[in-house]
């Protein structure tokens, strides 16, 4: 089953190749609600003095004017990522008053559905646009789903890598084709294998009673205490199926396929262009009021949530799908990562190398295309573990067979060691077979994995879940506000804050063409050859 990783390891070793691996690059977001002391969903605006969030690179929101998500540049390191992303979220911090970030990805205790404000971005087009996408989001799907928050892992091969492989490899078409066949290889991987995030990195076994409002929890949920409901064996519960999955994807028809860029983007293109009955019923323009974008299967690519996506830059106004089409794969965006509330950041270092020496190994490890038949055994090995990952009996289905999945995650980190001796030997570090080690720690016994950390705290302390995160954020706000920032990062964020408000002004005081030219030329495709 590993044969070609083992050859292709070889063959990296033997003509020298581990310098081109070097230059790996790194960038996370990462999620988080604000909250009122009282541990309630901020109602307040996006802080000002954080900036613009239509046009801060680094500071913006999610789905929620209280859902803030936090940016960083790519790094060379994954490390520095991280410490760019401490940086960021200290100076966020420093200038919250008294509100708390939400250190858990299932969110606070919740008042309905009318207690979640829609994200507001002024009243340029663009940003009047990304308002109403957020409305179709509500009409269709409620809005509790979407103020679920978790971290995505942003990675880059080195460019300097995709020829001398190609070269090695015999292919001798164009090179963008190669790279961005690549990529796609190692996107069927990551979601072949992406049960295994959710096993070792779940951290929301356990929900707020309030996050259901008044529905009958899913069959398997159990009540922790008066106000918590969980789980027993659950990993993460934002990956099941009460999180912002695509779960009406066989009503709708969304059939997004994975096997190369080209069907993947013409699968995209179908959804955001066939109309879709149900929707329609919503309306979309009704009484001077925009619902939602258009009544198609997808208002547009972000709609279809997948746990990985492969992504390149865009320039202004232009689509996801074109940009792919256009320049290929930049890099790929690992989307399955729930918040650890157990760290500051929402994610370790070891944790960190672990998702790098993952990701090279989906990317040499062999990747036959997706059959109908294996899609739906991903989505059921996925659900499987979100829901029962560390029950000893629950078993997965791979290649047709049905294997323990303790048994599978221990052969899948047996053939991953070689992979992370490659990175050691790559940076001149043990921290990849270190970090492999300390994973394999968690298969081994799942009580320490930290979705059974966080029902053990419970526990011993006596806490529902809405207890326990607000400790672990007021425990993190400490630390954030002790956290030293020196006087040139805090100015260089003060800096950008100022000159994305001045952008937005910008943006705001040019002449608006009408939302509907507007929205007609974005869906075509001119919007970046128009005026906004």
């Amino acid at each position: 089953m590993y044969h070609l990783l083992e050859q292709r390891l070889r063959e990296i070793d033997t003509h020298q190749l581990q310098p081109f691996l070097r230059n790996a690059r790194t960038g996370l977001e990462k999620e988080s609600l604000r909250v009122n002391t009282a541990g309630r969903l901020s109602q307040q605006d996006h802080p000002k003095i954080l900036g613009s969030a239509l046009t801060h690179p680094w500071i913006t929101t999610d789905y929620a004017e209280s859902l803030l998500e936090l940016i960083t540049p790519p790094q060379e390191r994954a490390a520095q990522a991280l410490d760019f992303l401490l940086n960021v979220e200290t100076f966020v911090y420093q200038q919250l008053g008294d509100e708390l970030l939400w250190t858990t990805s299932m969110p606070c205790a919740l008042a309905g559905e009318d207690d979640i404000r829609i994200a507001e971005y002024g009243t340029s087009n663009a940003g009047r646009m990304k308002h109403i996408y957020r409305q179709g989001l509500a009409w269709r799907y409620g809005k509790a789903m979407q103020v679920i928050a978790g971290i995505h892992f942003n990675y880059s091969i080195d460019e300097a890598f995709w020829q001398p492989w190609q070269a090695l490899q015999g292919d001798t078409g164009e090179l963008r084709r190669f790279r961005d066949a690549g990529y796609m290889a190692m996107v069927r991987n990551l979601q072949r294998y992406g049960w295994l995030i959710i096993y070792l990195f779940g951290t929301s076994p356990a929900i707020c009673k309030s996050f259901l409002n008044g529905r009958q929890p899913p069959a398997g949920m159990e009540e922790f205490n008066r106000y918590s409901l969980y789980e027993p064996y659950g990993t993460s519960l934002r990956m099941g199926n009460i999180g912002y999955t695509n779960s009406k994807e066989s009503k709708t028809g969304v059939k997004v396929c994975y096997n190369t860029l080209e069907t993947y983007v013409n699968s995209l293109r179908r959804a955001i262009s066939t109309p879709c009955p149900e929707y329609a019923k919503i309306g979309i323009n009704v009484d001077g009021e925009y619902r939602q974008l258009n009544a198609n299967i997808l208002q547009i690519e972000n709609e279809y949530y997948s746990t990985v996506r492969p992504k390149q830059p865009l320039n202004r106004f232009e689509k996801p799908t074109d940009a792919l089409e256009q320049r290929g794969i930049a890099y790929v965006e690992l989307r399955s990562i729930d918040v650890n509330a157990f760290h500051p950041a929402g994610l370790t270092r070891k944790q960190l190398f672990f998702l790098e020496t993952f990701m090279h190994f989906c990317l040499l490890q062999e990747s036959p295309l997706v059959t109908a038949d294996e899609y739906r055994a991903i989505n059921q090995n996925q659900m499987l573990t979100a829901h029962r990952g560390r029950d000893p009996e629950v078993r997965l289905e791979c290649h047709g067979n049905s294997v323990l999945l303790r048994d599978k995650a221990k052969e899948l980190l047996q053939a991953m060691r070689p992979v992370a001796e490659l990175l050691n030997a790559v940076h001149n570090e043990d921290c990849y077979t270190d970090c492999l080690d300390s994973q394999a720690q968690l298969v081994w016994n799942p009580d320490i994995t930290p979705s059974a950390r966080m029902l053990e705290e419970m526990r011993s302390n006596d806490e529902s879940f809405f207890d326990f995160a607000q400790r672990k954020s007021l425990e993190h706000r400490d630390y954030f506000l002790n956290r030293p920032l020196s006087a040139e990062i805090a100015q260089e964020f003060r800096r950008m804050a100022d000159e994305s408000l001045a952008q937005q002004q910008a943006l705001e005081s040019e002449k608006q063409m009408p939302l509907d030219a507007f929205l007609e030329a974005y869906f075509a495709g001119t919007s970046n050859d128009t005026k906004n």
